[in-house]
């Protein structure tokens, strides 16, 4: 047992938004010290919650595919870690959609978690709430020209729309995405996930 062990055991163990959670909390973290990518997504939704998968849907499909990894690779642990925003369903919208990730959530766990993850090489920010919190004032004023501007924010950070159907707008009308921006990602990961860090 690593010193990681026992906080990810108190972070699944969590029922701090108990009360704002719909279906109830199943937090979502999949992380080892060997890591060196670290996804940083928005939220799980229903088929998450349900499997306790993270990605475990299209969007995931979506994100492996623009990663250029297999599933096998993706749910390597000692290679990729994955830290939601939030890391439990958050409901719906009276609009329609996902629901935000609970603000509280972050603040809460990612800094602890950080600190037992001392591979990090690659961090993946997906969609608005991730790089809000890991960009900061460094993001530019819309999430397209965020990930437009991608090449100012590496090595370490990486911003991508977030991988649902809605980025499929994004994508189509800035070529560069597929031409240029995808290309360089599957570059970086391909390096970092051929294998794991020796250090733990």
């Amino acid at each position: 047992m690593t010193l990681l062990d026992p906080l990810l055991a108190e972070i699944r163990a969590c029922r701090h938004c108990a009360e704002h959670l719909p279906l109830g909390p199943r937090p979502v973290v999949v992380a080892t010290a060997t890591a060196r990518i670290l996804i940083v997504g928005q939220a799980p939704g229903t088929k998450v919650h349900e499997s306790g998968i993270p990605w475990n849907d299209r969007s995931g499909d979506t994100l492996r595919g623009w990663m250029a990894v297999d599933r096998e690779v993706f749910y390597d642990p000692a290679r990729i870690a994955i830290m939601p925003m939030g890391f439990c369903y958050p409901g719906r919208l009276d609009k329609g959609g996902d629901a935000p990730p609970r603000p509280e959530c972050a603040p809460l766990w990612h800094d602890r978690l950080l600190e037992h993850l001392p591979n990090i090489e690659l961090v993946i920010l997906a969609g608005m709430y991730a790089q809000a919190r890991y960009l900061g004032d460094r993001r530019q004023p819309t999430l397209t020209e965020t990930v437009a501007a991608w090449r100012d924010y590496g090595p370490r950070d990486f911003p991508l729309p977030h991988p649902s159907w809605r980025s499929a707008n994004l994508i189509k009308k800035n070529p560069w995405f597929e031409a240029e921006l995808l290309p360089e990602l599957r570059a970086r990961v391909a390096v970092l996930a051929a294998q794991p860090s020796a250090s733990s």
